[in-house]
């Protein structure tokens, strides 16, 4: 089952708390990206939790291995069901940040230039394979990539029951996955930001993409 997160990519408390109050009963999982974090930090994370929401804190992290699992501890204590990694720390850190328990789930980042295009280049496309493998032998509980990327994944590494974070964009723009798309490709979160928070009726875009996605799965 594909799920929706709706990034809340915004400066201020009182327009997080607008979207939140829109989309609440509708949305239940929300990204808090370093722009919100680094502005409000846990206040932002508990704002979110205050409308019954689970939240992916997308830092992106990538540090000396002792470094990372603290991070991760810390992370766990503000309640975050998901934390980002940058696959590209290499195993040392991964196995540090997995290491961690409790902690929330880790979702590997495998290339940022892997989202932001197709990425059809023969070594983007082996540069994105061996970071996910990277991650996913060494804990992370998810691989966040280009939905171009994700049945060439599956299909490089058939033995790995791996799970994909896609980002998404509707209405169809050249280049992006809708999030028909991504649930064709079996992707398990699709990440979607202005295509909601910057409608005119953000309410009404969010509950289309759902009811768009419910009838992809059946």
């Amino acid at each position: 089952m594909t799920e929706l997160i709706v990034s809340l990519d915004m400066d201020t408390i009182l327009e997080e708390e607008e979207v939140l109050s829109q989309l609440k009963d509708n949305v239940t999982f929300y990204k808090i990206g370093m722009r919100l974090f680094t502005a409000h930090g846990k206040r932002a994370v508990d704002l979110a939790h205050r409308f019954n929401g689970r939240v992916f804190l997308d830092l992106k992290i990538h540090d000396h291995p002792q470094v990372v699992a603290e991070t991760v501890r810390e992370a766990h204590k503000l309640g975050v069901a998901a934390l980002s990694v940058h696959l590209c720390g290499g195993a040392d850190m991964l196995k540090a940040a997995s290491s961690v328990h409790p902690r929330p789930k880790l979702w590997g980042i495998a290339s940022l230039e892997a989202l932001r295009t197709r990425a059809s280049k023969t070594a983007l496309s082996r540069s994105v394979k061996t970071l996910a493998r990277l991650g996913w032998v060494n804990g992370m509980d998810a691989t966040i990539c280009s939905g171009w990327q994700v049945s060439p994944l599956r299909k490089a590494l058939p033995h790995l029951d791996m799970r994909f974070i896609v980002p998404a964009t509707w209405p169809a723009q050249e280049g992006v996955l809708t999030p028909a798309e991504a649930v064709g490709l079996g992707a398990r979160y699709v990440l979607m930001g202005r295509s909601i928070t910057h409608a005119p009726d953000r309410l009404k875009a969010a509950q289309a993409i759902l009811t768009e996605m419910r009838l992809s799965q059946k």
